[in-house]
């Protein structure tokens, strides 16, 4: 059995163009009344049929002086065609067709949205009920689109221009490693350590490991040597591993640290002024779930914030 493969299939496949025009034309019986419909002249349409029947090598209809009647093939061919253009449009509709007027759009970096937006999303469900909800992860704070987007979660300082930003975290800087690390050979008994294992990064964050050996009062070690990753989450599945030695923001590691599979081999933790924010548009209009949610995710800050942050 021949496997046919997409560059085949795609050779095969007629233009939708003619089979827009076959499928109108079909539907009213005239050239004339499918290139009404379509907006194109009447011999554009006959020449579009036209190309269908040579490429495919069949007549599909039976031209009369002022009619039009399928032939067979054009009759059995039709159902299929009228198929695959509301399989088109369904699929269409159902990933772009109702996201500005029935789904709240949040795009988050993948961390965050992994590691503290999931797990308290069912309190959002149990106040919002039968609200529609899409969240996109992202990596890197790209530009905004309005147009797909209604809300945005981005890490750093603040100040983001056309925005109303609402501050969600407030972070701590705490190294993190496999439980059998601590005690293991080479040593991570005291800061100084460090100098024996890798030091693993999260790009995209400007406070890191040199804030952190800083506060430790820690020199003789390269704050940017090691190995980088693009989340959080890769970072932490490397250490965990036992491959280093990662600075886990609060917001993001009381979960791996309650699962047991990442430990903090020093008390030291630092404040830090980089934090996640909800950025809302100011200009347009917004979505109509976009309030409900911001309140929930404001109130579920409010709930992790702690005492007296800096």
């Amino acid at each position: 059995m021949k496997v046919m493969t997409g560059f085949g299939m795609s050779r095969r496949l007629p233009p939708l163009s003619w089979l827009r025009a076959f499928e109108a034309s079909a539907r009213h019986l005239s050239f004339t009344h499918a290139a009404a419909e379509l907006g194109l002249t009447q011999a554009a349409i006959s020449k579009q049929v036209k190309a269908l029947e040579l490429h495919l090598h069949e007549p599909l209809f039976q031209r009369g002086p002022r009619s039009l009647v399928l032939t067979k093939v054009g009759a059995a061919y039709l159902p299929k065609v009228r198929d695959a253009f509301e399989r088109l449009a369904l699929g269409t509709d159902e990933l772009f067709g109702s996201r500005r007027s029935e789904v709240l759009t949040v795009r988050a970096a993948v961390g965050f949205s992994v590691t503290w937006i999931a797990p308290r999303l069912i309190r959002y469900r149990e106040r919002h009920p039968g609200r529609r909800l899409r969240i996109v992860s992202s990596i890197w704070n790209e530009e905004f689109d309005r147009e797909r987007f209604d809300l945005d979660i981005r890490y750093g300082r603040g100040g983001w221009p056309k925005f109303r930003t609402d501050r969600l975290t407030w972070e701590r800087l705490t190294p993190l490693c496999s439980p059998a690390l601590p005690a293991g050979t080479p040593p991570l008994g005291e800061p100084r350590d460090l100098r024996h294992h890798a030091l693993l990064h999260v790009l995209g964050y400007e406070q890191g490991w040199a804030t952190w050996l800083s506060a430790a009062g820690v020199e003789g070690i390269d704050p940017g040597s090691g190995l980088q990753f693009d989340t959080s989450l890769l970072a932490f599945e490397v250490a965990a591993s036992g491959g280093g030695v990662v600075l886990g923001r609060s917001s993001m590691s009381a979960g791996v640290l309650a699962s047991g599979r990442l430990v903090a081999p020093f008390e030291l933790s630092v404040e830090v002024e980089e934090a996640f924010h909800l950025l809302s548009p100011l200009d347009g209009r917004e979505h109509a779930d976009a309030a409900g949610f911001r309140a929930w995710l404001l109130d579920e800050a409010a709930a992790e914030r702690p005492a007296g942050p800096g």
